[in-house]
């Protein structure tokens, strides 16, 4: 078992987070449609997310996204070759108005690598984490789990970091025992990363694939206008649409680069309808790679909902022997690699957007009942129209899904769940869900059955090394 517990060294304390976050609050107007690459923001509820008036949290689970990092290695490259060729199309003086920056912009960003901005994003998630469940979090520490990518391990150290500080500054909790240890899961087979289901991989990349597919009719319509008008402004430089597409990227990478969240001269470049179809483009992408629109999309979530359902009913049977799924049987039927019981009442699990939109998916929260059927691919839907779906409101740098389990005065021998994402309160389904969203521990645990079943696994054909179905 390829197992590592790493203890956490301290880790600078973010005065200024509060600040940052105040800053990219104004920038909202365009910044909460930059899709996978928007920074956290609290998402539009149509249900208060506060917890509701005699009622009390017994249990809380948060599936989070890394912070705000750097481009991946292969898109810096392509960013890097995208401004030299600007540079050497356009003459230095023939840089004007709105592109006048770009004379003197030189890429510098790094690859793959947490931000100083995303580690703010993190070390908030953290403090708002403890308050919100601050009668737990008291005495109480999150079991943490993490995959191995650097990013989001460190984000998970930042969270760590911003729990632990509002726990000592809190005069009624007693420190105890940071730093805290996290589970950093290096095995193939685990639930925080999808890769295990062979037919699933091999459809993703197969070209013709359905996010890329999806992609690439809806760029077909909306980026030509703006491949024109790049043509326009910066006469020499051929745009192809891939260029114009990778120019916008720039903007929300270049904010989560700058460590007070800045926005660049990219920004300026495109108007708010462009960022709003933009979003759509990055929505479409994870929707029909991962997410419903893929037959095996959901699948990939059902082994994360499987552990969830262990942890809300105390009970090892939705990780059993002999349902094989993304669950990995050795680490999940250790106490000491997944503790159950009434003394763990916090859990937190990092991982990555593909994953976390597979899980949504397998947890049907926007199913094509929520949605109206599957997302069009030519004519863009706004969240609000199909249910609060949309990239930017379900994965945005260090997106947050809580999961709780709670007992309310007025039905004191009933245990209710509600799930909120990224602070919106997303109503359960086929649970027979109150006006507040929640459905009874019970009926949650039968509505999934999808997963709880296994999904489509059976259609995977996984390996048929034991050592990776243990």
């Amino acid at each position: 078992m390829a197992l590592t517990i790493l203890l956490l060294t301290l880790v600078p304390l973010f005065l200024q987070a509060d600040a940052v976050h105040d800053r990219y609050q104004s920038l909202q107007s365009i910044a909460n449609y930059w899709g996978t690459y928007a920074p956290f923001f609290s998402v539009p509820t149509n249900i208060s997310a506060s917890v509701p008036r005699q009622c009390r949290v017994t249990f809380a689970q948060v599936l989070s996204r890394h912070g705000g990092r750097f481009p991946t290695p292969r898109r810096s490259a392509e960013y890097r070759t995208l401004i030299k060729k600007i540079h050497t199309s356009v003459p230095h003086d023939h840089f004007t108005g709105q592109y006048a920056f770009l004379a003197n912009y030189s890429y510098t960003l790094g690859a793959g690598d947490l931000t100083a901005f995303g580690e703010r994003e993190m070390f908030t998630s953290g403090l708002h984490f403890y308050h919100r469940y601050s009668h737990l979090s008291a005495t109480s520490t999150p079991f943490i789990r993490s995959t191995y990518k650097p990013r989001v391990l460190d984000s998970a150290k930042a969270f760590s970091s911003g729990f632990h500080t509002a726990r000592r500054t809190s005069q009624d909790s007693p420190d105890t025992g940071y730093p805290y240890p996290i589970f950093l899961i290096d095995v193939k087979n685990n639930t925080l990363r999808h890769g295990q289901c062979q037919q699933f991989e091999k459809s993703r990349t197969a070209r013709g694939a359905g996010g890329e597919d999806a992609k690439k009719k809806w760029g077909s319509i909306f980026l030509p206008p703006i491949q024109q008008r790049l043509r326009e402004g910066l006469p020499g430089v051929e745009f192809s649409l891939q260029d114009a597409l990778r120019l916008m990227d720039l903007c929300p990478f270049n904010t989560v680069a700058s460590a007070n969240g800045s926005q660049s001269g990219f920004c300026q470049l495109f108007t708010q309808q462009e960022w709003e179809q933009y979003d759509y483009f990055m929505t479409l992408g994870k929707y029909y790679a991962y997410g419903e629109g893929n037959y095996l999309g959901p699948t990939q979530g059902v082994g994360w909902v499987g552990e969830l359902l262990a942890r809300l009913t105390e009970d090892r049977y939705h990780v059993r022997d002999g349902l094989y799924t993304s669950v990995n049987h050795t680490l999940d039927n250790d106490q000491k690699t997944f503790p159950l019981g009434p003394d763990y009442t916090l859990y937190a699990d990092f991982s990555h957007d593909n994953d976390m939109t597979s899980i949504m998916a397998a947890l049907g929260l926007y199913n094509t009942n929520v949605t109206d059927g599957l997302l069009p691919k030519t004519r863009p839907r706004p969240p609000m129209s199909v249910g609060g779906y949309s990239a930017s409101w379900t994965v945005p740098f260090a997106a947050r899904v809580y999961v709780e389990k709670m007992v309310c005065q007025n039905q004191p021998e009933e245990q209710l769940v509600r799930i909120l994402v990224n602070d919106r309160v997303v109503p359960l389904q086929n649970c027979g869900a109150d006006e507040l969203g929640r459905c009874s521990l019970g009926a949650f645990v039968e509505s999934l059955e999808f997963a709880r079943t296994g999904g489509r696994w059976a259609e995977c054909q996984p390996a048929t090394d034991a050592s990776l179905l243990s």
